[in-house]
């Protein structure tokens, strides 16, 4: 298959609390490197006629006005909680200017939940000014978002059955501390990995920064970024030294050319 170059953003790469978390005098909370200060985790698919979001974070409206997003075709949700989800009501701005409802992609259990978090999208009597959204069930095989290709990938937050995506060379993990090897297999052959990463000491559902380079290294994909990074991971510019060739921490902001 041949596939359309892709450019890829990322828009937060912390995890749920982002850093600097509220309240917190650690060194990195401190930091003044921008590369320390890590937005809810998000990154924007683009070919030359299609854009995608990943995940609409608490954090989307100032996401999309940081880069100056002015098309998005559609939304993708990796899962429910609300560090994914909780912007979703901002796409309606989205849906004033370009007068189209807004696909968001999700699995059944996502779209439960949005059903119930935003019901005032789904009442019988429709406030004027709210979003509107036509929700899709993500298939199981390779489905086609504009020009570009999408392949669902079932991963395991603790015992949350979360989706990441390839599109193409690229694929996309995040939430997740286990992958069993038949998923595995959809990611073999990309150029470019990102997987969440979020510290350095066992977590219940989350890739440690070890266990992270040890799945890139056994799935061998030549180029990984890590996302989903907490304050506890450490200063960002220290991290990127200690990490094997091809591996990097990535940062908001950081954009990728794919061919």
């Amino acid at each position: 298959m041949n596939y359309p170059p892709l450019k890829i953003t990322f828009l937060g790469t912390g995890t749920s609390s982002g850093v600097p978390m509220i309240s917190c005098n650690c060194e990195v909370c401190a930091s003044v490197d921008k590369k320390d200060k890590r937005l809810r985790p998000s990154v924007l698919i683009q070919s030359s006629t299609t854009t995608i979001v990943i995940d609409t974070t608490p954090d989307f409206r100032y996401q999309m006005l940081r880069e100056n997003v002015k098309q998005l075709d559609a939304v993708l949700l990796t899962h429910s909680h609300k560090d994914h989800i909780a912007g979703l009501d901002d796409v309606r701005a989205f849906n004033f200017f370009y007068k189209k409802v807004m696909p968001v992609y999700a699995n059944s259990a996502t779209e439960t939940a949005i059903q119930k978090e935003f019901s005032y999208v789904f009442s019988g009597e429709k406030y004027p000014g709210i979003p509107v959204l036509d929700l899709i069930t993500i298939p199981e095989e390779l489905f086609f978002i504009g020009d570009i290709p999408v392949i669902p990938i079932k991963v395991w937050h603790h015992k949350m059955a979360v989706l990441g995506f390839r599109f193409g060379n690229f694929t996309y993990i995040t939430d997740a501390n286990k992958i069993d090897d038949s998923e595995k297999e959809k990611i073999k052959g990309s150029k470019v990995m990102v997987l969440n990463a979020l510290r350095k000491q066992q977590h219940l559902s989350h890739f440690t920064l070890g266990e992270a380079i040890d799945l890139v290294k056994e799935i061998q994909v030549p180029t990984a970024y890590f996302t989903h990074i907490s304050h506890q991971l450490g200063i960002h510019q220290q991290v990127e030294a200690e990490l094997p060739e091809g591996i990097h921490l990535a940062f908001d902001g950081l954009v990728l050319q794919l061919q």
